[in-house]
């Protein structure tokens, strides 16, 4: 989908206030209330709007640490990985999960409440997933820097 200056400007909006009225939506990228409608629509359906929610403090959620965990598969044949990234989407506490290249088969960012909740979902559930032949695990003391809101270019 070809974006022009309004598209852009109604995705960062919708990206730093997903609640915002379509009227209000409307006046800061003037255009009526109708227009602006159907191009968030259009969006929408295009699929470059994905869905909406709500941020949630992670530390007031009670899972403030963060760990990243790379992890080494023994195969990476494709029913291999598929097994993987089928068993690691049912960890409620896997926030992301990347397939990488180098040194290391995923990527994976896990939130918990401490280091013993980590070491229970560490022996419980990463161990436990197909294929892995290695877990590599990173305690992040702080974030430096976290986006939500992508640059619309």
């Amino acid at each position: 989908m070809k974006l022009d200056r309004i598209d852009r400007v109604i995705l960062e909006v919708l990206q730093r206030d997903a609640r915002i009225t379509n009227a209000a939506l409307a006046e800061k990228v003037s255009l009526s209330e109708s227009a602006c409608l159907r191009r968030v629509r259009a969006l929408e359906r295009s699929g470059l709007i994905s869905g909406y929610g709500a941020r949630i403090d992670q530390e007031k959620a009670g899972l403030p640490v963060n760990v990243f965990v790379s992890i080494t598969l023994d195969r990476q044949d494709q029913p291999d990985l598929q097994a993987f990234e089928d068993a690691v989407r049912k960890i409620p506490e896997v926030m992301e999960c990347y397939l990488m290249t180098g040194d290391f088969d995923y990527l994976l960012r896990v939130a918990v409440a401490d280091t013993a909740d980590f070491e229970r979902m560490h022996s419980r559930e990463l161990t436990r997933l197909p294929g892995v032949a290695r877990v590599h695990s990173s305690l992040a003391l702080r974030a430096v820097a976290r986006q939500s809101v992508l640059p619309i270019r």
